[in-house]
């Protein structure tokens, strides 16, 4: 059985993106697993449900729930998403970019099974 990499560390937020594992990635990002990708959403209005398909697709076994960082303030997701995700089994923790970014270190170290999806500020 193969190990899993180091999960990527988010470094860095502003200006329109973020600096994950000393990389500057411009725009929104989904860091899914150890994998960090490019995610089109600008703003929480653009969120979709189809959005988060990856991650619905892996489905409970592989990622016990979203770190959502909607922006500067935090608000709800549209009720499509939340119940897409509650629908696949997979739990949902809503807050501002900045605090989703922090939180993703604390937990991606601990080991949890978490996607984190961030809108850039």
């Amino acid at each position: 059985m193969a190990a899993l990499r180091q999960p990527p560390s988010l470094d860095a937020y502003g200006g329109g993106g973020f600096r994950v594992s000393g990389r500057r990635w411009e725009g929104s990002l989904l860091i899914l697993r150890d994998e960090v990708l490019s995610w089109p959403p600008r703003s929480l209005a653009d969120l979709t449900q189809e959005h988060l398909g990856s991650v619905i697709e892996l489905g409970p076994r592989e990622v016990e729930f979203v770190l959502l960082g909607v922006g500067v303030k935090p608000a709800p997701p549209p009720p499509a998403v939340r119940q897409a995700l509650q629908a696949a089994g997979i739990g949902l923790e809503v807050m501002d970019t900045p605090t989703a970014a922090r939180t993703y270190n604390v937990l991606a170290a601990e080991g949890r099974r978490l996607a984190c999806a961030l809108i850039a500020i």
